[in-house]
C-alpha cells in the first residue's frame, strides 16, 4: 500500500528572529508538513534554537534535523536535546541522524574526518545509546566509541517509544543501518571518502539499487518505512532546460544530468506531480522536502499531493 505525500522544506539561514517565525508560520498554511534544519558549522543557523523557536508559533508544523552530524555531540547530550525539543514541541519533533560528510567543515573546527567506515561505525553506536537514553532504565553501554555507565536519560520523549528517526545516505553500509534502525530512510547521492558528494548519483537506476538495499536489509519491517527524497533543487517554470542550466555548474552537472535526477524536481506543477507520483509507483518515495527559496513556489504541487 502506497503512503500518502507529505512535504519538508529546509532552511539554514534568517535575516531575523521575526522573518524566521513568519516563516514556520507561512510553512504551516502552505500546507508543509514539516520544517528542517541542517546540522553543519557552515551554515548560519544551528537546529536546536530554530526548531524551538519555529514550533513555539506553530501547532501542526512537525520539526525536524536532517541530520544531526553525529561526530559533533556527544550522543548522551543529543539524546537530551532531542528529548527537550519533542518534549517542548508537544511530541512535533523529528529525529535524524548521519555520519557526517562534509570534510571543510571538520577541518575548519579540527574534527578528524576519520574514513567512512568508522564514522558510520561510530554513528551507530551514537543511535544505540540515544535509543537507549529514550528508554525507561539507565543505560550501561560499552562500545568502541562509546561508555554510558548507569547514566538515567532525561527527559523522556513525548512520542512513544522514541521521536520518529530519520537516516539517511547513498551508500549500502549506511542505507542498510537505517533500514534496520529508522523510521524514515533518506536517499541521497553518495558521499565521496575524502568528502563532498557525487551528484551524478542521482539516477533512477541508483535510486532503484539503494531502495534495493534498504528493501533487502529491513525485511519484514520494509513496509513501516516512510522513503523520503531532498530536492537539492526545483523549480516550477515552463522553461526547465534554462532553470536546469542556471543550477547544473554548482553541482558539476550537465543540464540534462539535472533534468534526469532524482534529486531535482523542473517543471509545470502538471509536470512535476507527474514526477512524484511516477517516483512513489517505482520506488516508495512519499516524503519529498524542498529548500526555502522554492517554497512559494512548489506550493501548488503541496497543494495538489500532500495528504494524497
Amino acid at each position: 500500500m502506497l503512503r500518502p505525500f507529505r512535504f519538508g522544506v529546509a532552511s539554514v539561514e534568517t535575516a531575523s528572529g521575526s522573518a524566521w517565525t513568519e516563516f514556520a508560520r507561512r510553512a504551516e498554511a502552505l500546507g508543509y508538513a514539516t520544517l528542517l534544519v541542517p546540522d553543519h558549522y557552515l551554515n548560519p543557523l544551528t537546529p536546536v534554537p530554530a526548531l524551538m523557536a519555529a514550533a513555539a508559533v506553530t501547532t501542526t508544523l512537525r520539526v525536524g534535523c536532517t541530520v544531526f552530524a553525529n561526530d559533533f555531540r556527544h550522543p548522551a547530550l543529543l539524546a537530551k536535546e532531542a528529548a527537550a525539543i519533542d518534549l517542548l514541541s508537544d511530541g512535533r519533533f523529528e529525529f535524524g541522524l548521519g555520519a557526517g560528510w562534509l570534510k571543510d567543515e571538520y577541518d575548519c573546527v579540527g574534527i578528524p574526518f576519520d574514513p567512512p567506515g568508522v564514522r558510520v561505525a561510530r554513528m551507530e553506536e551514537g543511535l544505540q545509546v540515544i535509543k537507549g537514553l529514550w528508554g525507561e532504565e539507565p543505560v550501561t553501554f560499552a562500545g568502541a566509541y562509546y561508555t554510558i555507565s548507569g547514566l538515567e536519560g532525561t527527559p523522556k520523549p513525548v512520542q512513544q517509544p522514541h521521536p520518529p528517526i530519520y537516516v539517511g545516505g547513498g551508500g549500502k553500509r549506511l542505507l542498510s543501518l537505517a533500514a534496520r534502525e529508522a523510521d524514515i530512510v533518506g536517499f541521497v547521492s553518495r558521499a565521496r571518502p575524502e568528502g563532498g558528494i557525487d551528484w551524478t548519483e542521482g539516477t533512477e537506476e541508483a535510486l532503484a539499487r539503494k531502495v534495493g538495499w534498504v528493501r533487502a536489509a529491513a525485511g519484514d519491517r520494509f513496509a513501516q518505512l516512510e522513503l523520503a527524497l531532498l530536492f537539492q533543487g526545483s523549480a516550477v517554470t515552463d522553461r526547465p532546460h534554462a532553470a536546469a542550466a542556471d543550477l547544473a555548474p554548482e553541482f558539476g552537472l550537465t543540464p540534462e544530468q539535472v533534468l534526469a535526477s532524482s534529486e531535482f524536481a523542473f517543471g509545470s506543477v502538471d509536470q512535476i506531480v507527474e514526477q512524484l507520483v511516477a517516483l512513489r509507483e517505482r520506488h516508495g518515495i512519499s516524503y519529498l522536502t524542498v529548500v526555502q527559496p522554492q517554497m512559494e513556489a512548489f506550493a501548488p504541487v503541496v497543494a495538489r499531493l500532500g495528504g494524497r
